[in-house]
């Protein structure tokens, strides 16, 4: 059970679960090894959820659609429980998000850390350096010219 210092760290790795690729965490995951007896709470179910949003990034809330979401729910033999949830239709990724987040509840975490959730962070970090280097090379700088001369 987690109690309240837990929640940021928990936040921390819920959140990379729910934004990693479907196919690197299921690649890392493959490599960690066989997933823990478990009991399946809520089996992989998908939903909608409302997006909102801020008009300028501070503005007022409003609803801007709804997006697509799976979540999970599984119980270990010892008792911790993961909750998984990500977006889209993906019931694999949802079923192992939660898997991960009821092992990083356990003695386990510091292996699982090193083997699933650095590795996906590294991967996800360098995504985005490319992507920002990628958008960095279209860059236009624009500038004006003065015409004639300045009394």
């Amino acid at each position: 059970m987690t109690g309240p210092a837990d929640i940021e760290p928990r936040r921390a790795w819920l959140s990379l679960l729910a934004k990693a690729p479907a196919a690197s965490l299921a690649r890392l995951w493959a490599k960690a090894g066989p997933a823990p007896a478990h009991e399946v709470l809520r089996r992989p179910e998908i939903g909608a959820v409302m997006a909102r949003g801020r008009a300028g990034g501070s503005g007022a809330p409003f609803n801007l659609g709804e997006i697509t979401v799976t979540r999970a729910a599984v119980r270990l033999e010892t008792g911790e429980e993961g909750h998984g949830y990500v977006q889209g239709r993906d019931k694999a990724k949802a079923l192992t998000a939660a898997l991960i987040d009821a092992l990083m509840q356990t003695a386990a975490a510091p292996r699982l850390r090193e083997a699933v959730l650095d590795p996906l962070a590294a991967e996800m970090t360098a995504a985005a350096e490319a992507r920002a280097r990628k958008a960095a090379a279209t860059k236009v700088e624009f500038f004006t010219m003065v015409r004639g001369e300045a009394e």
